[in-house]
């Protein structure tokens, strides 16, 4: 094709503002799977997953013009999921899905300890792939986001367009729901 395995996704995006529509069949390779796992995760048992991807593919498309190829291309897409996501959500579903929460209001300090994080993954894994489903989707997207995903507080801050402490809430507030549902109380 052209295009060398190691291209940034921030390069074939450019490409693709120039056109080439070769840059958006891999930039479609790249992130079909990721975007079908994390609608698979994030919309349960929605048998519109792959519709609802397609229409992130066409979103993109048609919005590549607005992409600022000096930032991350990750985020970028995965906000315009997130978008699609949550409005297939709310047509399918009588959940509630808030955009905005109090934790958006309130600045709130954040660290990231590796060690910790890294213990904290390999719990969640396993937690995640037992009790997911049952999680309000406020509270399924960030752990998709930072657990399965492996994106940064950062970039779930872009995406979600959220403060990054607000994140962090967020993340800690899942998971002790998440936890929750494991706990010996919660199983009487």
């Amino acid at each position: 094709m052209g295009e060398s395995p190691s291209e940034t996704d921030e390069a074939l995006a450019a490409r693709v503002q120039q056109g080439d529509e070769r840059a958006f069949a891999e930039i479609m390779g790249r992130y079909e799977p990721k975007l079908l796992r994390y609608g698979r995760k994030f919309m349960s048992d929605s048998e519109n997953i792959l519709d609802a991807v397609q229409d992130v593919f066409i979103k993109v498309y048609q919005n590549i013009k607005s992409f600022d190829s000096s930032r991350r291309f990750s985020p970028w897409i995965y906000r315009v999921a997130h978008n699609i996501f949550v409005n297939a959500l709310r047509k399918k579903t009588n959940e509630p899905i808030t955009l905005l929460d109090f934790d958006t209001l309130i600045a709130h300090q954040i660290y990231e300890d590796p060690i910790q994080a890294e213990k904290e993954k390999a719990e969640m894994s396993v937690l995640l792939s037992r009790g997911l489903e049952k999680l309000p989707a406020s509270h399924r997207e960030v752990l998709i986001l930072h657990y399965l995903e492996d994106l940064s507080y950062q970039d779930i801050a872009d995406i979600l367009h959220v403060p990054m402490g607000t994140v962090g809430v967020r993340i800690h507030r899942a998971r002790a729901a998440l936890k929750k549902q494991f706990s010996p109380q919660s199983q009487l």
